[in-house]
């Protein structure tokens, strides 16, 4: 059976301060991926530089970098285990420029001997970014883990201190 056109995603790449990232939409944004997880055009995957949500996620990631925007209102489409939707949503409910540990962040998701699976829901998550994973850090005040590498993390961290209001 052939792809649905609800079936079809969309992308472009934004040429961002700390890299190129793809951003990838369908109703709403599916993705933001650093370029070392960029997923190859298919029939499923279009390019399309003109798509509303990818126009606006850039111009919203644009006003991020320069300092002007601390959180994002695009529309989602997240898609992952009801345990990783939860651990990202909870990602959404760090304030700019602050950090929590792994463990902290499984505390509040209900659970403060989970943070190994915060951890790897972290991992996972396709929203760079727009869903904060890069404000989890070790216990111990470390950067540890991140799906852009651990230079991106602290590029994003260091971004929202200098711009972060104290």
């Amino acid at each position: 059976m052939k792809n649905l056109v609800s079936d079809i995603l969309y992308y472009k790449i934004y040429h961002s301060p700390i890299g190129r990232l793809q951003l990838i939409a369908r109703s709403g944004l599916v993705a933001v991926l650093p370029q070392n997880h960029f997923r190859e055009p298919s029939s499923e995957l279009v390019e399309n530089n003109d798509h509303p949500v990818l126009m606006k996620a850039e111009k919203q990631l644009a006003e991020y970098f320069l300092g002007k925007r601390q959180n994002f209102d695009i529309k989602l489409e997240i898609n992952g285990t009801v345990f990783q939707i939860n651990a990202w949503r909870e990602l959404q409910k760090i304030p700019y420029g602050e950090t929590i540990s792994y463990g902290q962040q499984a505390a509040r998701i209900g659970d403060s001997k989970k943070a190994r699976a915060v951890g790897a829901a972290n991992g996972r998550n396709p929203l760079l970014i727009i869903v904060p994973c890069h404000r989890v850090i070790g216990a111990s005040g470390a950067l540890t883990g991140f799906g852009g590498g651990m230079a991106m993390k602290e590029q994003l961290l260091d971004l929202e201190k200098s711009y972060s209001k104290n």
